[in-house]
């Protein structure tokens, strides 16, 4: 038999009236936030059904995923489509009604969407119009908190120092980076890679930083592969002993070109990449990479929306997601 309002009235020990306007995310209702939290682990643990609008039960509320990446490149960067998937599938256990739509179409956006999680880099104009659909947005890879907004982001700065460190507890000194450069869908915002400040700031604590051994990218293995064939060209002889490198792709490309210029990986040059997706274990010899818990982000910004939901929550919150070195080959 199904769980009905009433069976979860009798275990909190509240009204029904009461359990239905928490689950209806009444905000106007004096309840406490423990009474709150109860009525929902009992409503979990009964596995009450929230998808039925008639008598009982309440309608499901309505997530929308907005991504900045076309569906074509979010195949080739698998950090934004784990990021999604990690928001989908927390969404689903969270009992939402989850619908995903891509940056340029957020016109066709329903008018009564009750959230939304961004993924992605996004302009002032283009939070603004999400804004004027809703208020409870959260922003995945995305450093919304001055304009007001939740936003769940990876610790970069801790993550690169670990491989500055690295590299230099090998008594390697010389170290490279390839970054990467980015613009809003719109234009209207330049993004510039986060990790290129962490690197140059930890490699200053060294006194090592050389901006000679810097290559500006925009993130796809092809611009990896021209920056690090760039950097061979220019530096010759002197090409560092080791490159820190922004992404999984781009260490892909950069791996290739210095397998076709010779260039022995790691014995001449060792790589560090970021993000540590699937593509890092497909290249030979294997890419050390930087492990984010990309899914992990996806969760937290899902449970942030339940928080400003159930709560009437209005303080925003940034959560930084720490970072794992993942050792493989391409750095031993």
């Amino acid at each position: 038999m199904a769980t009905t309002l009433k069976d979860i009235a009798k275990e909190v020990g509240v009204s029904l009236a009461t359990v239905s306007r928490v689950l209806n995310y009444d905000q106007t209702l004096s309840v406490s936030d423990e009474t709150r939290q109860r009525i929902f682990k009992v409503a979990d643990e009964l596995q009450y059904s929230k998808g039925k609008t008639h008598n009982n039960s309440v309608a499901r509320k309505k997530l929308a995923i907005v991504q900045w990446y076309s569906e074509s490149k979010e195949q080739d960067d698998l950090y934004y489509m784990s990021i999604r998937m990690g928001i989908e599938r927390q969404g689903q256990a969270k009992q939402f009604d989850v619908t995903r739509i891509f940056q340029s179409d957020t016109g066709k956006l329903d008018a009564d969407v009750d959230a939304i999680i961004a993924i992605g880099k996004f302009s002032p104009s283009q939070v603004a119009s999400m804004s004027e659909l809703t208020d409870k947005i959260v922003f995945v890879d995305d450093d919304q908190f001055p304009a007001g907004f939740d936003s769940v982001l990876t610790d970069f700065k801790l993550g690169v120092e670990k491989v500055v460190d690295y590299f230099w507890n090998k008594g390697i000194k010389d170290i490279g980076m390839i970054h990467g450069y980015e613009q809003s869908t719109d234009l209207e915002t330049e993004v510039k890679d986060q990790r290129m400040y962490a690197f140059q700031t930890a490699m200053e604590k060294h006194k090592a930083y050389d901006p000679r051994y810097i290559f500006q990218g925009d993130y796809t293995s092809q611009s990896g592969f021209k920056m690090m064939k760039k950097a061979i060209e220019q530096l010759g002889n002197n090409l560092p002993h080791a490159f820190f490198i922004a992404n999984d792709p781009m260490a892909a490309g950069a791996l290739k070109a210095l397998q076709a210029a010779k260039i022995n990986v790691p014995e001449r040059v060792k790589i560090y990449s970021f993000n540590n997706t699937s593509l890092a274990t497909y290249v030979f010899p294997e890419l050390s990479s930087v492990n984010v818990e990309t899914e992990l982000m996806g969760e937290t910004a899902v449970n942030l929306v339940v928080s400003q939901l159930q709560t009437g929550r209005k303080i925003p919150q940034r959560i930084e997601i720490g970072t794992q070195l993942e050792e493989r080959e391409s750095s031993k």
